[in-house]
């Protein structure tokens, strides 16, 4: 099945890529693999300010999570032209700003990890980090890089 139908089916509409507003590029290919750089979760279109244990709850933190493999699906898309080429998501990297005693962050990183799997099936399982730190950019209670390996 299209990856487009899949994604239509969840009523997932792709965003269009944002421009970095630092110093870097928003992906990177080099040979058959995508690295995306690290995108900040937001609401309503601005950063989705908080901190996972303080102001935010682990469901909102895992929605944040969901809200932001949608955003990365967009960039990726943008990268490869057709999310129909991807060969396998293989890799995460989860930011959860957390208060000191906030140990969930495995929870909320399932949010990104879950839709992955539901829209690539088995190429969107991947291995994965999620760390608690004590800031994100802008203030963002979540930050997610993901690289993806695309076919040839």
């Amino acid at each position: 099945m299209s990856i487009y139908k899949k994604l239509g089916d969840l009523n997932i509409t792709l965003p269009e890529l944002t421009p970095p507003v630092a110093a870097f590029v928003p992906y990177l290919r080099t040979g058959n693999l995508i690295f995306l750089s690290g995108h900040i979760a937001k609401i309503d279109g601005n950063p989705w300010v908080g901190q996972l244990g303080v102001d935010v709850t682990t469901a909102q933190g895992k929605k944040a999570a969901r809200a932001l493999a949608i955003d990365l699906l967009g960039t990726l898309n943008a990268a490869v032209g057709d999310l129909n080429q991807i060969k396998r998501i293989v890799k995460l990297m989860v930011l959860v700003n957390s208060a000191p005693t906030f140990t969930e962050q495995h929870l909320v990183a399932n949010g990104a990890s879950e839709l992955l799997a539901e829209v690539f099936d088995e190429k969107g399982m991947h291995a994965r980090s999620a760390f608690g730190v004590t800031q994100v950019p802008f203030g963002s209670c979540v930050e997610i890089e993901l690289i993806a390996e695309v076919d040839e």
